[in-house]
């Protein structure tokens, strides 16, 4: 991973680290406040993870890359949690496979609270003696953490979302009170531009190395599509007209019969969304979420526009809000020139997974505090819909 500390080592640099370490810890536990524990170990399909898995398989980055390697005699506290919550690190020992995570009842939610506060308490003490050759991995784990956040919402959101009761996880998430619509296009002229991080700050492996693309003259739009957008090309027959999508879309459409975006619900009385306030009716002026690359792309084609590479976008993102939904780009994920991977067991982080996969840029009204850069390539395959996702046009 690259990254730059930005800690003034001539502080009391100690403290700052062990404040953020307990911060971002703390925001994983305040997460799960409004949850039941039958919450907690649910796993409706194979790319939803438990609650309760996520809080331990954090918990096990800091045990397996920081206490296990640094700490001087420390004993793990349990022999069977390396192998329960490994997710995909081939070159620390075997894993459970993903699909099964449901089926870890046991160990109880109870004593994966008492995991955390195990690895925390050693953690404090091991940051009482910190070395700084060391910070690149506590960053590492912390951003790791703050990513399994973001997706800790997400599925908490399916869990819920997919319950026939459609509870509300918190009557006081919402999911736009940051958005605000804004009208017109951005216009950047052709040119040389750089992209990629800038050494300044915490980046991820994928970020790098910065470097100059040529564009040609292009338009972004301001806002995001809306629901109301959407509805239109849903009514227009978009989900049955070959012609908007590509060909694996549209061979997925007509196995999976989707016709509608996640969480979108029809009745006699109209249109309906879950969100995380519950089932309430779909508001028009709302960006429409959860919506997979092929469904952003076909609805793209269908307005006669395209999605933005996402050199595009980082580009103009200087010019636009974003933040809300993960926005959707047409650049699939692939390294960037002189792209390296780490070495050992964290070089699995991010370049395995350049194959079959399609960047999105910004952040979510998930995205922990701090986590959000311009630079952030995420990645997901292009049907999934699940992630906090939305649509910005081009053309």
């Amino acid at each position: 991973m690259h990254y730059q500390s930005t800690i003034d080592p001539k502080e009391n640099s100690l403290i700052s680290l062990k404040d953020r370490y307990m911060n971002v810890r703390d925001k994983s536990m305040e997460l799960i406040e409004p949850l039941n524990k039958e919450d907690f170990v649910v796993q409706p399909v194979e790319y939803v993870s438990p609650t309760k898995w996520h809080l331990a398989h954090t918990t096990w980055f800091f045990e397996e890359f920081i206490l296990a390697k640094f700490q001087k005699g420390y004993k793990r506290f349990h022999p069977d949690f390396a192998f329960l919550f490994n997710s995909y690190y081939e070159a620390v020992g075997e894993k459970m496979i993903r699909s099964e995570r449901g089926n870890i009842t046991r160990p109880g939610v109870d004593l994966i609270f008492d995991y955390r506060k195990y690895v925390d308490d050693r953690m404090s003490e091991f940051l009482e003696d910190f070395s700084e050759e060391n910070i690149e991995l506590l960053e590492i784990g912390l951003n790791h953490e703050q990513q399994h956040q973001e997706l800790l919402l997400t599925d908490i959101k399916y869990v819920l979302g997919h319950n026939p009761l459609f509870p509300a996880y918190n009557p006081q998430f919402d999911e736009c009170a940051r958005y605000s619509p804004s009208g017109g296009w951005v216009e950047v002229d052709e040119g040389l531009y750089e992209i990629g991080h800038d050494g300044i700050g915490f980046g991820y492996d994928n970020e790098f190395n910065r470097h100059k693309v040529y564009l040609e003259n292009f338009k972004v739009r301001k806002g995001l599509v809306t629901n109301a957008e959407y509805l239109e090309f849903i009514e227009d027959g978009g989900y049955e007209d070959h012609r908007w999508w590509y060909s694996d879309a549209w061979a997925f459409i007509q196995e999976t019969g989707l016709n509608k975006p996640l969480y979108w619900h029809k009745n006699n009385d109209g249109w309906f969304r879950y969100s995380m306030q519950g089932l309430h009716a779909l508001n028009p002026h709302e960006p429409v979420t959860h919506i997979s690359h092929y469904e952003a792309a076909a609805f793209a084609e269908w307005k006669g526009m395209r999605l933005p590479t996402e050199f595009e976008w980082e580009v103009a993102s200087e010019h636009f809000d974003w933040g809300w939904r993960w926005e959707h780009t047409s650049s699939a994920y692939l390294p960037y020139p002189g792209f390296a991977k780490a070495e050992g067991a964290v070089g699995e982080y991010n370049g395995k997974f350049m194959i079959n996969q399609m960047v999105l840029r910004g952040a979510s009204v998930a995205t922990s505090p701090g986590h959000a850069r311009k630079t952030y390539r995420n990645f997901f395959h292009p049907h999934l819909q699940w992630q906090f996702t939305g649509i910005r046009l081009c053309k």
